[in-house]
């Protein structure tokens, strides 16, 4: 630029275009944007991910607990004794090799059993009720159990061995439905958070549209302007992921504080019971740091194949 006088007015320093200076505005309201909307996703994914991982393993403890044991049922009959049919049937499943233990309930216990749903207060002696024998197993060997039940029918005709198998049927079926629903879940969100990524790249590229269309014309590499799009994508997409999976830590590991402090309530013994002490394995944050790596690198990779694209339509 001219002074004028023939000489030359020095060109600001912040003016001059610079090898390093990014395609893409490395900051901006859509991008700070899609770093919100990457971090709740993540958030959620993780929360879905680690849900199903919680419940599969709950669901393999209750499994594994209940095909251990199995449930001897002698039904009362006017004229018999019994309490000794059913000291003979405990003596004869704890002689069997592959009973760990064998406890009988007493009659007050049967009808405890029944309070959840006929009460407390009502005079059961004169209902039939039938008296019940918890029997845990070594292993759950199909043989074991035939061989209990034909000694049973052998020596206590009037007794029957349940062996939970429809509850562990429909227990299982259960766990899978709800781990089959959260993973639909995940992949949907996975889905919405593509759909938003493919958005805030087109949106970007129209935002500079007269720039890409210019370096393509004059002989710049497509790699070169979708890598530029691919860094800044990335690094949106590895910041919303890092803000949504540490949340989703955090909210797990506080979790897993609460429980173990309320294990000595009773709703905490119930929890505990039923999800387990709530104790995230290493291999539940392993999931999540998988998960952010992964949802930053297809942030990265969608927004480059976008551009690419774009590209092949302008030749």
């Amino acid at each position: 630029m001219s002074d004028g006088l023939g000489g030359e007015l020095p060109i600001p320093a912040d003016s001059r275009l610079k090898r390093d200076m990014p395609l893409v505005p490395a900051d901006s309201i859509a991008g700070r944007a899609l770093v919100v909307v990457i971090a709740i996703m993540t958030f959620l994914a993780c929360l879905t991910a680690v849900g199903a991982l919680l419940i599969a393993q709950a669901s393999q403890r209750w499994r594994a607990d209940v095909s251990r044991e199995v449930t001897i049922q002698i039904k009362p009959h006017p004229g018999e004794d019994v309490q000794a049919l059913v000291s003979k049937a405990t003596e004869v499943a704890a002689r069997s090799s592959d009973v760990a233990d064998v406890h009988a309930l007493s009659k007050n216990e049967s009808e405890r059993l029944l309070e959840p749903w006929l009460g407390q207060g009502l005079d059961l002696s004169q209902l039939p009720i039938p008296r019940l024998i918890v029997v845990h197993m070594q292993t759950r060997q199909q043989a074991g159990l035939e061989s209990l039940r034909a000694a049973l029918t052998e020596a206590v005709p009037e007794a029957s061995l349940d062996d939970h198998a429809l509850w562990l049927s429909r227990l299982g079926t259960m766990a899978d439905v709800i781990v089959m629903f959260a993973a639909a879940l995940f992949v949907l969100m996975i889905i919405a958070m593509a759909t938003a990524i493919g958005f805030a790249t087109r949106g970007a590229m129209a935002g500079n549209r007269e720039i890409i269309e210019v370096l393509h014309f004059v002989g710049a590499e497509d790699r070169y302007i979708a890598r530029q799009f691919q860094t800044h994508f990335m690094r949106l997409g590895l910041r919303g992921a890092a803000i949504g999976g540490s949340a989703a830590a955090i909210l797990f590991l506080a979790a897993s504080l609460l429980s173990a402090l309320s294990n000595s309530s009773a709703g905490g013994r119930e929890i505990a019971a039923l999800f387990g002490a709530f104790s995230l394995t290493a291999g539940a944050y392993v999931a999540i740091f998988v998960i952010c790596a992964a949802i930053a690198a297809l942030t990265g990779l969608l927004s480059r194949q976008i551009v690419f694209n774009h590209l092949r339509q302008l030749m």
